[in-house]
């Protein structure tokens, strides 16, 4: 271990592999700030927890399992002259189930749908609780594979994968609340979000299908979108200040 503490090489890759899986758990941050706005304030809080901590728990389940997860990458079978692998398979899930949610909550947002109202209130909050917790764990297991193996081959130890990923939680952690609490604050952002969670969706479906689109891509047409929706926020609190 202190070997690998006087290693300078050993500190590029911990620098290389955490800024890799900040970035890659944007899509993270996205699905669970959008996903527990339906809840109340001290629920949504502990489900953001929970979710960042479950997804911390697979990224480091599956890097003690780096042997099996190789392994995902391998073909299980062949169409349209493509071999689909484990991995294939869990990205086009992942990805279809996101383009479901951010079509399912699009439809609420447009039509105003309401919740159907239960007899009891607290058991319904419990549902709805339960029901956020197992769709953060679908996305973190699809999110977790993918940043897992993307990781592989840039760091010889485990060691500094681990503390990669602790670290880049730790910044997730950080980052998620005020994204949240934004989100909650500006209606008009969240259907931005789920936008987000469309083009999320499809790079998984391609990417899962073989045609592999440039993160980099995806995450300008994100960070372009919200830079022109906070120029938009800002002008909006401008104008209610001037009014009073």
């Amino acid at each position: 271990m202190v070997e690998l503490l006087a290693n300078p090489q050993v500190w590029a890759s911990l620098l290389t592999l955490t800024v890799m899986e900040i970035v890659l758990g944007i899509d993270n941050i996205v699905f669970i700030s959008v996903i527990v706005s339906r809840l109340p304030a001290q629920m949504a809080d502990r489900a953001r927890k929970i979710g960042l901590a479950l997804a911390l728990i697979f990224r480091i389940i599956l890097l003690a399992a780096l042997s099996w997860l190789v392994g995902l990458t391998a073909p299980v079978f062949s169409a349209f002259s493509h071999d689909f692998s484990w991995r294939d398979l869990i990205l086009i899930g992942g990805g279809l189930f996101l383009l479901f949610k951010a079509t399912h909550e699009i439809h609420k947002g447009i039509e105003g749908e309401e919740e159907e109202q239960e007899a009891n209130p607290a058991a319904a909050a419990a549902k709805g609780f339960a029901g956020v917790i197992a769709q953060i764990i679908v996305i973190d297991l699809v999110f977790s594979i993918d940043s897992i193996i993307t990781a592989i081959g840039m760091a010889q130890h485990i060691e500094i994968m681990v503390a990669a990923v602790i670290l880049a939680m730790m910044v997730m952690y950080a980052a998620s609340g005020p994204v949240s609490g934004f989100i909650k604050r500006h209606p008009t952002t969240k259907m931005l979000a789920l936008s987000f969670l469309l083009l999320i969706g499809v790079s998984l479906i391609a990417d899962g299908l073989g045609f592999h689109i440039p993160r980099g891509y995806i995450y300008f047409a994100m960070a372009f979108s919200a830079g022109v929706e906070l120029v938009n926020v800002l002008a909006k609190s401008r104008r209610k200040s001037a009014r009073h």
